[in-house]
């Protein structure tokens, strides 16, 4: 069963046993944490939390207050903090995952029956959010059909590049 735990107490639950298996952020902090010491598998992709994502939240009222400028000011600090911290975590994590197998970790696909799996309980509970909050479902909406478009421009971009990329010996 799913828990929530606060980050300082994942490493002793995953040592005394009180939980199997643990998601944390990536393998930077997942090494940073030592979880590798109490769990020798890493699997992947946490296609839950495919990149590192930065919100900035904002009182609506108070930002319609704002001028101009300082809306301006507010946008570009949220873009370059998002920006900044997930081009750290990218260029962070491929030497913490080389370290992590390096140091014995078992770095494992999962299955793609627990990803299915996973996915269906996942729009499962998408529709559920939906049939009882219509902002939650008319966000989600908008989301998915813009996912869905992202999908079949990165099938003929990003992920034909990244599938040749990674085939080459650099």
């Amino acid at each position: 069963m799913p828990q929530n735990i606060p980050a300082g107490e994942i490493y002793q639950s995953l040592e005394k046993g009180t939980i199997d298996a643990a998601e944390w952020i990536g393998p930077y902090d997942d090494q940073k944490l030592g979880l590798n010491k109490v769990a020798p598998f890493y699997y992947y992709p946490a296609w839950w939390e495919g990149s590192t994502q930065f919100d900035n939240m904002v009182n609506i009222k108070a930002y319609q207050a704002l001028s101009a400028e300082n809306k301006a000011i507010i946008e570009s600090a949220s873009a370059f903090a998002h920006i900044e911290m997930q081009a750290k975590y990218d260029a962070l994590n491929s030497g913490a995952l080389k370290q992590l197998v390096g140091g014995g970790t078992k770095v494992l696909p999962f299955p793609k029956d627990v990803l299915n799996l996973a996915f269906k309980e996942t729009m499962a509970l998408y529709a559920e959010l939906s049939a009882k909050n219509s902002n939650w479902k008319k966000v989600y909406e908008d989301d998915a059909a813009f996912r869905k478009d992202q999908n079949l421009w990165f099938r003929f971009t990003e992920a034909r590049f990244d599938s040749f990329m990674q085939a080459q010996k650099l």
